[in-house]
């Protein structure tokens, strides 16, 4: 069964930076990042391969977001600048045996919570 756990979410103010951390209990699977705010639907942000090749959704971090992994350590961070409140959603880790993208579809995590005050 495969565990992902997520953390580093929290309150942040407009303009601040927040780093999310997804740890899996398994290596060798493309690994990312999605968003829900409320009332909409979830949305992709970025996704890495095992490999390091990256993905990533610009309409959503328009250059703002940053993601990276970690093989040794079965981790994914993402790095968030410049935060607005737009920015606001449950964040979800998800891990795939082979897609890397929108399409991410095999594992989630519980997803943490990110709140930008104005």
């Amino acid at each position: 069964q495969v565990q992902l756990v997520e953390s580093g979410g929290g309150l942040v103010q407009v303009g601040g930076s927040l780093t999310l951390s997804c740890a899996a209990s398994v290596d060798m699977y493309s690994m990312g990042w999605f968003r829900q705010a409320p009332g909409k639907e979830r949305e992709f942000v970025a996704a890495i391969s095992e490999s390091g090749g990256i993905t990533s959704n610009l309409d959503v971090g328009k250059g703002r977001f940053s993601i990276s992994r970690d093989n040794a350590k079965h981790t994914v961070l993402l790095q968030m600048n410049s935060l607005s409140p737009e920015d606001t959603a449950v964040y979800y880790c998800s891990a795939d045996r082979a897609r890397v993208g929108p399409g991410m579809d095999d594992y989630w995590g519980q997803g943490t919570q990110v709140t930008v005050s104005s």
